[in-house]
């Protein structure tokens, strides 16, 4: 009762005062509160906890004295005092919101590119996302935006001198080449569609010699069909002139038959955990013009015209992701629009092939696969000897240093021959290429070479070896010209006949974007 009676004899200015104070300590304890309740859980922050907590009991007992100013010496009425306990216990049990995080804290945004099966194609105004800068020599251009594709395209001009020797035949040339090239690439957050395409035209304009043009275009759409389904469709078109020197050649034809080759097919890979299958079909088409002869005459190709068609199958075991063992068996048919051809030959007939190998990812250092095996072509006429071999491919890329790559390139194949009575040839090719970046906006290429043509024994062609070495230098004046130059080398040595010999030099400019 005594309590009650000092509560009403509070003047209505005192109450209004101390009414203020509660308000007053509430905003004080609240935040304070919030506060103790967020770093209790950093413990390394243990000294701005007790910084924070002191600050805020100072400013607590600051806003009591304030409350008292003014006061005639009577004591704070027990009954306030619990109420305003009771209201900083109210507040300071009441729940306090939670901040939700948003698209920067969680980094949200960088999520997003990295659901995507394929990293987007940045705009032309935007630095790509977690891409180590590039020197100049190394980095893409922009391209061209097309809807959801990129074209980056490129325009060579070079100016080349040519000296061929064939036994006792010399000849010499001077010939402006373009070369023009186009890579076209989706932007598509699941698939993906690459096109690439690649040409050259020669014009002579001193000296004589056979003018050699070519073009082909490759496209691969990839599907991604579920988490560990891959499938791809593929397609191509390769047009060039047969070389001179090609064991199918005609031998002083002023121009040689125009080939063109058609390319498509279809695979599907699937992840069976540590097992891994794909199954392939290929399809190929090759078509041969008439060879020009010195006298102005005509030679028909034809019979050379065919088509191929080929199933492949490949088990690999995954021992670790940068090194899976692997098995891979081929069956080829190859029919010839003609059943005989002018020799009177039926040149159809099957192939088979069966190889193992590994297939190694080191990232950068070290990526590839190199396989033994073996193969054989059996032909419908039986006039025609079998060939078969044991085989060895490789394709490897390594990169001693940063700057330097290497690739291998190591290739057996039965190649038919359309010579009266001779079913063909086996081709051991390798290929070495070295790309060392000398400075920042300077690169040098090497390439060697060595290709072994191997006739059966009792075959009237006698085995050739050709030896290839070239060597180039491109320096990138700008982001979008280069200034090219190249010197090459080839030997066809022969066990009877005269050998070949061809150098070539060129310097040009390059215009990519």
């Amino acid at each position: 009762m005594g309590q009650g009676q000092q509560t009403s004899s509070v003047t209505p200015l005192r109450a209004k005062s101390r009414a203020v104070s509660v308000a007053a300590i509430g905003l004080l304890i609240a935040p304070a509160a919030f506060a103790q309740q967020v770093t209790s859980q950093q413990q390394s922050a243990g000294t701005t906890n007790s910084r924070t907590t002191a600050v805020a009991a100072a400013q607590v007992a600051g806003a009591n004295d304030s409350a008292d100013v003014g006061d005639t010496g009577d004591a704070t009425p027990p009954i306030a005092n619990a109420a305003a306990g009771s209201r900083d216990a109210d507040i300071a049990a009441s729940p306090t919101p939670t901040p939700q995080p948003d698209d920067e804290i969680t980094g949200s945004i960088l999520d997003e590119d990295m659901r995507r099966l394929n990293t987007r194609e940045p705009r032309l105004d935007e630095t790509p996302a977690r891409k180590m800068l590039e020197s100049v020599s190394t980095e893409q251009t922009p391209g061209i935006p097309l809807g959801s594709f990129v074209l980056r395209p490129s325009v060579t001009q070079t100016i080349n001198r040519e000296i061929t020797k064939d036994g006792g035949t010399k000849k010499s040339r001077g010939f402006l080449e373009t070369d023009m090239g186009a890579t076209l690439t989706s932007d598509w957050s699941r698939h993906q569609l690459t096109v690439t395409s690649e040409g050259a035209w020669q014009k002579n304009i001193s000296g004589e010699g056979e003018e050699q043009p070519s073009f082909k275009i490759d496209g691969d759409l990839r599907l991604d069909l579920t988490r560990d389904t891959v499938g791809h469709i593929i397609g191509g078109y390769n047009f060039y002139r047969e070389d001179t020197d090609d064991p199918d050649a005609i031998t002083n034809a002023d121009q040689q038959s125009d080939v063109q080759e058609f390319t498509g097919g279809a695979s599907i890979e699937h992840d069976f955990g540590i097992l891994r299958g794909t199954a392939a079909v290929a399809v190929s088409r090759s078509i041969y013009s008439d060879a020009k002869l010195s006298n102005g005459t005509t030679v028909s190709m034809s019979d050379r015209n065919q088509t191929t068609g080929t199933v492949r199958g490949r088990i690999g075991y995954e021992l670790s992701p940068a090194l899976i063992p692997f098995i891979e068996a081929s069956v080829g048919k190859t029919n010839y629009d003609e059943r005989t051809d002018s020799a009177g030959y039926q040149r159809s007939g099957d192939s088979y092939g069966a190889k193992g190998g590994v297939q190694v990812d080191m990232g950068e250092k070290l990526r590839g696969e190199v396989a033994v095996g073996y193969a054989t072509a059996e032909f419908d006429d039986s006039r025609l000897q079998s060939i078969d071999t044991a085989t060895v491919d490789a394709s490897l890329l390594w990169s001693p240093i940063r700057g330097t790559n290497v690739n291998l390139d190591l290739q057996t194949s039965i190649q038919p021959s359309t010579a009266a009575g001779e079913s063909g040839y086996v081709s051991h090719q390798l290929t070495t290429t070295v790309d060392h970046q000398l400075r920042d906006n300077l690169v040098t290429t090497v390439i060697g070479g060595v290709t072994l043509r191997n006739y059966p024994s009792g075959s009237t062609i006698s085995d050739e070896t050709v030896y290839t070495a070239s060597t180039g230098l491109t320096w990138n004046i700008n982001r979008y010209l280069d200034f090219t130059s190249t010197l090459g080398y080839e030997l066809t040595s022969r066990e009877e006949g005269d050998d070949s010999q061809q150098w070539r030099a060129g310097v040009g400019l390059k215009l990519k974007r």
